[in-house]
């Protein structure tokens, strides 16, 4: 996602962000296939107990590449706006972060 900086300025990934995106892209490919399968086990009358592991799995995957995207953010986008002098960035990383933790 581009976000806007305090001076309307596009932000855009570094390319250490790019590189761990199109990773990110290529486990979310996982997670919607996994999704697809976990539809196809309700309709199928698949035992419940089944799909809630299933979906426990799928859950788990976005949260590991929830974790994998804010470190990623944090060494590379944060890092690089805080050495250009934008520590208000700081401010944004603590609300992403009191979102996770919810």
């Amino acid at each position: 996602m581009i976000a806007e900086d305090n001076n309307n300025e596009v932000k855009k990934p570094t390319e250490k962000a790019k590189k761990i995106q199109r990773s990110l892209v290529n486990r979310l490919s996982r997670v919607e296939g996994q999704i697809r399968g976990i539809k196809k086990m309700i309709e199928g009358e698949t035992y419940c107990d089944d799909v809630i592991n299933q979906i426990e799995a799928s859950r788990s995957a976005l949260a590991s590449i929830e974790i994998i995207l804010l470190e990623g953010h944090l060494k590379n986008c944060i890092t690089e706006q805080i050495k250009s002098g934008d520590d208000e960035v700081i401010d944004e990383v603590l609300k992403t972060i009191k979102k996770l933790i919810k």
